[in-house]
Order: C-alpha cells, then sequence, then structure tokens
C-alpha cells in the first residue's frame, strides 16, 4: 500500500510537472502572436505612411512665378529699308510676366509690354503670351504670340534666353537673365498700307 501510494504520488507529480511547461509554450505562442499582430500592423501604417506620401506629390501642383525687366529694340527691318532703333526711332519697353510651370521642362508665360516709342511719339501696349522649354544648364527657347491693344498689329516673338540662379536664400528675385528676341509684326491699318516688320531685340531682367 505505501508503495502503490508512492508510486500514485509520483505519477501525480509528474502529471503536474507538466503544465508549466505546457502553459510556457502557450505563453510563447501568444506572444509570437502579438509580435506578429503588431509587425501587421507596423506594415499597415508603413503603407499608409507610403500612400500618404505618394498623394501629397502627386497633389502638388504647378509653380507660379514671374520676371520682370526691360527692353531695347535694337534694329527693324520694315518696307525694305533697316532702320536703327537706338538712333533713328528710339523705343524701350517694360515687360512684365506671370509664369506658370509644372513639373515638366514647358512653362507658361504671360508678358504684357508696354513701350514708349519716340517715332512716332506714341506708347503702346502688347499682350505677349508664349511658351517657353528649358534646355537645361539655364538655357531656354520659346515664342509668343503678340497683340497690340489699340492698334491693327499682331504677331509673334521667337526667343532663346539664359538665366543666372541668385544665390541668396530670402532675395525676392530667384534669377536674372537676358534674352534676344526677333518680333515679327503684321500692321493692317485701316486706309493705310500694310507693313511686315522684322526687329531684333534684346531684353534683359530678374525673375521671382
Amino acid at each position: 500500500m505505501d508503495c502503490i501510494g508512492s508510486v500514485g504520488d509520483h505519477s501525480g507529480r509528474r502529471v503536474a510537472g507538466a503544465s508549466p511547461r505546457q502553459q510556457h509554450s502557450t505563453g510563447a505562442s501568444r506572444r509570437q502572436q502579438r509580435a506578429t499582430g503588431a509587425s501587421a500592423r507596423e506594415q499597415r501604417s508603413a503603407g499608409a505612411s507610403a500612400r500618404e506620401q505618394a498623394a501629397s506629390a502627386g497633389a502638388k501642383g504647378p509653380t507660379v512665378g514671374g520676371h520682370i525687366g526691360f527692353l531695347l529694340p535694337l534694329v527693324t527691318r520694315s518696307g525694305g529699308q533697316t532702320v536703327s532703333n537706338l538712333t533713328e526711332q528710339f523705343a524701350v519697353g517694360f515687360p512684365v510676366g506671370i509664369t506658370v510651370k509644372g513639373t515638366g521642362r514647358m512653362a507658361f508665360d504671360l508678358e504684357f509690354v508696354p513701350q514708349i516709342n519716340t517715332n512716332p511719339r506714341q506708347t503702346t501696349l502688347t499682350v505677349h503670351p508664349g511658351l517657353i522649354y528649358s534646355l537645361g544648364h539655364g538655357f531656354g527657347v520659346g515664342g509668343r504670340l503678340a497683340f497690340v491693344v489699340d492698334n491693327p498689329t499682331w504677331g509673334f516673338t521667337p526667343l532663346v534666353n539664359k538665366s543666372w540662379h541668385i544665390k541668396h536664400n530670402n532675395s525676392l528675385f530667384k534669377a536674372y537673365f537676358v534674352e534676344a528676341d526677333l518680333p515679327v509684326r503684321f500692321s493692317r491699318p485701316v486706309g493705310a498700307p500694310a507693313t511686315n516688320a522684322v526687329t531684333f531685340a534684346m531684353h534683359f531682367g530678374v525673375a521671382f
């Protein structure tokens, strides 16, 4: 009886001793599940953050800038005659432009050009919308349409420019530039002969 009781007690201790190992295994399994769940939540959070960043980048719209400067017509060819605008028919313009640029190389530029002419003495305003394509390294090419306000004159202007960045972070102006323009104008006044003029001009200014 004592022997049997001893065996029974020994067997009972073995069964009771196995239970903590099972509990430890169960606890480890639960910790693994919690770790897996935390990892999944981190992955979801990282995915959401990536989607937000992508959406933010995709939502970034075009940038708006502009420029101001002065324009000097140098030589004009019209009606079979060549005239120097510096000595014979002096004129000076003051272009003001608004530039809208996206993520690519193309930009839309709307320019207004008030111009003072000495022969004949008059002040004109040209509405000058156009497209500018960046070639890199500060170079750009483009073309504009030209509509002279209160004047039966219109035409187009091919151009090429070069800009240099201004290295001041707090400056209003971001770059300065020089531009070569070739205005082609068609004048069609009522009751007067039509003329076609081609001018070579230089444009100097700053962009912001």
